[in-house]
C-alpha cells in the first residue's frame, strides 16, 4: 500500500496504515513564508532523507514491527465486529396468529409436525414391490442443490433404501436409471438393502449426460413388475430433475398400460412442474393429489422421497385382487440362524444357495433345507418366502399405527405432579420444566382455556405429551422416537399391572342356566 505521502510500503496492509504516518522533525517548519497552508512545497534530497528516517515503522526500522506484532497478539483472541452482531431476528419466528415465537419453540413445532399424522387404521398393502427410478440426465448436473442435483439424489436414494427396508422388511425393491434417452437397470428386484446400496455406490463417479426418457423407464418398470404376485402392491417412484422427456413413441399408450396393470406411479420433481408428469400421477393414482410434488429445497426433497416408505392405502376401486377379492393365506417360513460346526469336514464352511459362495453361518429353508445368507429372502430352491417374526411385527404398525399423543396443559401438569410426582419423562427420565403455577392457576379458572391450544402448532406449553391409553407423560424427543422408530408406547409396554377380565354377560347367563338345570354340572 502507499503511506500518507504517497510512497509505496512493502508487505503492508490497511491495518498498518497508522504505523506509516509522516511526522515532523523538531524545529522543522514545513511551511515557508511564501507557502500557504494549502500549498505544496519542494523538497531537497536532505529533506527526503530526514523524512524517511523519521517515519514510524519504516522499512528499515524494527520498532514498527514490534508494535504490529503486539497488536496482532491482542487481536488473536478477539472476534471481528461483524461476528459479534446479535441477529435477534434469527432467534424468533411468527405463528399463524401473529404471535412471536422463539427458535426452540419452532424446533419443537417441526418435530410435532412430523408425528402429527393421520393415525386412522386403513387397509394397506404391507407386501410391496417398488421400482425406484433416478434421473441421471444432463439436467442433474445443475447446482440448484449443492453440490449437485445428482449427488443429492444419490444420497437421498441411499437413505430411501435403508428406510424402505426398515419400515417394509418383507417388501422388494429395484432401481432404474434414466440416461442418454434409455433406461438402465441399476439393481434387480430383491429384498437385500446391501445389494442395492452397493449398486448405487457404483454410480457415484458416473457423469450425468443426455436426456431422460420417461416412457422407456416406465416400460422397464412394467417388465420388472409383470411377474409380481397379485397380493402385493406395484409401485414406481420417479426422481425427475429435467423439464422434458425424450420418448421414442406415444407416452399416453404407456400410461394406459400402467393403469391396466394396476401400477401406481409417484414422481418427485427437482426443477418445476411438468404437465406429462402430472397426468401420469393423476391417472395411476386416482384421488391422490400427493402423488406428484416438486421439492422447494433439499430438506423438502428428502421428506418427499422418504414419505414413499409408508404403504399406500388400498382403495376398493383399484381393481386389485388384494382389495376386491377374498383374503388368501400366504405360506412363509421362519428359519433359525445356524452356525456351521468347525469340527466337521471342510472347516465348517458350506455354500449358500443365494450367492454360491462359502459361508460359515446362515439360515436354512424350513421346506427344502437350502441355506441363505440373510433374511428376508426368497428360497432359491423352492421359492418359499423366508422371514423373521420381527420383520412381520415391523410391518404390522402400518395397519395399526400408534395414536398421536396429546399436549398437556399447565393445569394437567400441576395435577400430575401433585398426584403421582410426574416430574420427568417416563421413558428417558429427562426432567420436565418447572410447573408454572401462575399459568396453571390462570388456566384453572376457565376449563376451556386449559383445553385450548394457544399457538395451533401442536406444541405443548408445558413440554409434556401424554398417551391417552396409559396416561404417562413424555418429552418431545421420546414422542418423535416412539412414533417414527419403535411405533409403540413405552408406558403401555411397561405396564405390568394385572387387569381384571370380567366374563361376558352372555356366558354368565349360560352358566347359571345350566347349573340350575343340571345340578353339579360346571361349564369351563
Amino acid at each position: 500500500m502507499a503511506d500518507s505521502d504517497g510512497e509505496y510500503v512493502d508487505n503492508a496492509s490497511d491495518d498498518d496504515f497508522a504505523d506509516h504516518q509522516v511526522t515532523r522533525e523538531r524545529g522543522e517548519d514545513r511551511q515557508g513564508p511564501n507557502h500557504g497552508p494549502g500549498q505544496n512545497h519542494g523538497q531537497g534530497p536532505s529533506q527526503h532523507h530526514g523524512r524517511q528516517s523519521s517515519r514510524k515503522g519504516g522499512m528499515g526500522g524494527g520498532g514498527g514491527d514490534d508494535r504490529r506484532q503486539k497488536r496482532r497478539e491482542r487481536r488473536e483472541g478477539q472476534q471481528a465486529a461483524w461476528e459479534t452482531v446479535k441477529r435477534s431476528w434469527d432467534t424468533v419466528g411468527e405463528a399463524e396468529d401473529g404471535q412471536v415465537l422463539g427458535v426452540e419453540f419452532l424446533a419443537a413445532a417441526e418435530k410435532r409436525r412430523r408425528v402429527l399424522r393421520d393415525t386412522t387404521p386403513l387397509q394397506r398393502g404391507i407386501i410391496r414391490h417398488v421400482v425406484l427410478v433416478l434421473d441421471m440426465s444432463a439436467a442433474m448436473s445443475s447446482r440448484d442443490y449443492l453440490p449437485s442435483c445428482q449427488r443429492v439424489a444419490l444420497d437421498c436414494a441411499a437413505d430411501f433404501v435403508r428406510a424402505f427396508f426398515e419400515q417394509n422388511p418383507i417388501s422388494q425393491l429395484a432401481v432404474v436409471a434414466m440416461r442418454d434417452g434409455v433406461a438402465l437397470r441399476v439393481s434387480d428386484m430383491g429384498g437385500s438393502p446391501a445389494e442395492h446400496l452397493d449398486r448405487l455406490a457404483d454410480w457415484d463417479g458416473v457423469e450425468p449426460q443426455g436426456q431422460p426418457s420417461l416412457q422407456n423407464a416406465l416400460e422397464m418398470c412394467r417388465g420388472a413388475l409383470f411377474h409380481t404376485p397379485a397380493h402385493g402392491t406395484r409401485e414406481v417412484l420417479v426422481v425427475f430433475g429435467a423439464l422434458l422427456s425424450s420418448d421414442p413413441a406415444d407416452i399416453h399408450d404407456t400410461i394406459a398400460a400402467l393403469v391396466a396393470d394396476r401400477i401406481r406411479v409417484s414422481i418427485v420433481g427437482l426443477a418445476a412442474k411438468v404437465a406429462v408428469c402430472a397426468e401420469i400421477c393423476a391417472r395411476t393414482n386416482p384421488g391422490d393429489e400427493a402423488a406428484y410434488a416438486v421439492a422447494r429445497h433439499d430438506v423438502h426433497f428428502h421428506e418427499l422421497v422418504l414419505a414413499a416408505t409408508t404403504p399406500p392405502a388400498t382403495r376398493p376401486d383399484d381393481g386389485d385382487a388384494a382389495s376386491t377379492g377374498p383374503a388368501s393365506l400366504l405360506m412363509m417360513g421362519f428359519p433359525s440362524r445356524a452356525i456351521a460346526d468347525t469340527v466337521a469336514g471342510g472347516g465348517g464352511l458350506s455354500v449358500c444357495a443365494c450367492h454360491s459362495r462359502p459361508v460359515r453361518e446362515g439360515y436354512g429353508c424350513t421346506r427344502c433345507g437350502a441355506k441363505v445368507c440373510r433374511l428376508p429372502a426368497e428360497c432359491p430352491a423352492c421359492g418359499l418366502t423366508l422371514i423373521l417374526s420381527t420383520h412381520l411385527a415391523r410391518s404390522y404398525h402400518h395397519l395399526f399405527p400408534l395414536r398421536s399423543w396429546v399436549e398437556v396443559s399447565w393445569t394437567a401438569a400441576a395435577d400430575a405432579v401433585r398426584r403421582r410426582r410426574a416430574v420427568a419423562c417416563h421413558a428417558c427420565l429427562t426432567p420436565f420444566p418447572a410447573v408454572d403455577t401462575a399459568a396453571a392457576a390462570a388456566a384453572a379458572v376457565t376449563a376451556a382455556a386449559a383445553a385450548t391450544q394457544t399457538t395451533g402448532s401442536g406444541v405443548s406449553e408445558s413440554g409434556r405429551y401424554a398417551c391417552e391409553v396409559c396416561g404417562h407423560h413424555f418429552c418431545i424427543d421420546c414422542d418423535v422416537f416412539a412414533h417414527e422408530v419403535i411405533h409403540n408406547c413405552p408406558g403401555c409396554q411397561s405396564d405390568t399391572r394385572p387387569k381384571a377380565a370380567a366374563p361376558p354377560p352372555a356366558r354368565i347367563k349360560l352358566v347359571r342356566k345350566l347349573t340350575a338345570s343340571h345340578g353339579d354340572m360346571v361349564i369351563d
